[in-house]
């Protein structure tokens, strides 16, 4: 008899994760890694935002324990910021706040999914989805967008792979790991699609302040009304305000799903640290003036990383107009001989530049097919530069 139930055991670790602490227990060996792998701002919090929380923690009604759904006047403030930033309105029982967007994932996919429903899964996408699925009991059916077409699935696509086991559509704008960003066109014609197909959209917007250029952000919830009471829209505060480890995020939707997605959050963690809460709740109801400083600086690092990285023969980086990742096509460098070795996969790439340049990615394996890295730019200026530069040294020896 296993000693790890089958369900548990067919998980894999998260390999953007895996990757960052990898390059971190290298670093605290002594050697010079430096990581593009961590979707992680660089920027301290806020001070509003942890000077909130430092007054919270000196008030003992947050050392106690609150409702599982969260703050009542935080659940009011997502409402209320969701309709500012989505245009979609919601009450705050509509709202069940979560320990991180991890938990948003989980929860949602845990609520909707009975064993054998079928969930479409554009790719690239956030290594995190289909474990989440799996974990609930789904399936992940995934459609893969290449460089091509902008890392940005067709309707023709999703109806390709469409069953009548199919439940859910995933959809993501602005991407993890692309950093692609539909148009609102676009945007309605896959939330109407969805709509006449009877199915459900989970929309992940936690990088929804992150556009650059014309691009701009375009929630299905609000662009495609037909959907009704079928959408269930995934947020937090980890990347708009520098907040990875307060690990706050949030799932908002129709009140059937909140209520039943609390009741599970009940059993299984209770309510998020209160501590963190009141710093969420002054960060959505605070101004964006500290956001728009940092989306400065990751705009100048996003045209600096492609810039760098399109310099280097065989490898293909198409722009991003979102999130802080950019998603390069390796695939003129499989089968290549740099150094006396051959690297015929992306994760064997990743693997031999962390070696060979002690600099990390995460390859596309991560994320769908093989044949491609991401690499975050949310690091310092002169780390990415660095990096860039160590990375187009290695691979411009490439024969």
């Amino acid at each position: 008899m296993s000693r790890i139930s089958r369900r548990i055991g067919a998980i894999s670790e998260s390999a953007t994760l895996a990757v960052d602490a990898k390059a971190k227990a290298l670093k605290a060996a002594g050697r010079p890694v430096i990581g593009f792998g961590a979707g992680e701002p660089d920027f301290p919090t806020p001070g509003y935002i942890v000077e909130a929380a430092l007054k919270a923690a000196t008030d003992p009604k947050n050392h106690r324990y609150s409702p599982a759904a969260g703050l009542p006047e935080l659940r009011e403030a997502i409402a209320e910021k969701t309709l500012r930033d989505s245009g979609y309105e919601i009450s705050a029982s509509q709202v069940l706040v979560t320990n991180g967007g991890k938990q948003a994932v989980y929860n949602t996919f845990a609520t909707l999914l009975d064993p054998g429903d079928e969930v479409i899964v554009p790719a690239p996408y956030w290594t995190t989805y289909p474990e989440a699925i799996q974990l609930a009991g789904g399936k992940a059916v995934s459609i893969f967008a290449g460089p091509e077409q902008g890392y940005k699935v067709t309707v023709e696509q999703l109806e390709s792979v469409l069953t009548d086991r199919t439940k859910v559509l995933l959809f993501v704008s602005p991407s993890n790991p692309t950093g692609a960003v539909y148009s609102p066109e676009q945007v309605r014609e896959i939330g109407q699609w969805a709509a006449s197909k009877g199915l459900w959209v989970v929309t992940d917007e936690i990088y929804e302040h992150l556009t650059y250029g014309d691009a701009s952000f375009s929630s299905i919830a609000t662009l495609a009304p037909e959907l009704e009471d079928r959408v269930v829209i995934l947020n937090g505060v980890a990347k708009t305000y520098a907040m990875t480890g307060w690990r706050v995020g949030w799932m908002a939707g129709p009140a059937d799903v909140i209520k039943a997605a609390t009741n599970l959050q009940s059993h299984a963690t209770s309510n998020v640290a209160n501590v963190s809460q009141r710093a969420a709740l002054a960060a959505v109801s605070g101004p964006l003036d500290a956001v728009n400083e940092m989306k400065t600086a990751f705009n100048r690092r996003r045209l600096a990383i492609v810039e760098g990285l399109n310099a280097i023969d065989g490898l293909h980086c198409p722009t991003p107009e979102g999130a802080f990742y950019a998603y390069s096509d390796v695939r003129g460098l499989l089968g290549r001989e740099i150094r006396g070795v051959v690297n015929n996969t992306s994760a064997e790439l990743a693997a031999f530049i962390l070696e060979q340049a002690e600099v990390a990615v995460v390859p596309g394996e991560a994320f769908g097919p093989s044949g491609y890295i991401r690499m975050s730019y949310a690091l310092g200026d002169a780390d990415l530069a660095e990096g860039v530069a160590r990375i187009a040294k290695l691979l411009g020896e490439a024969k």
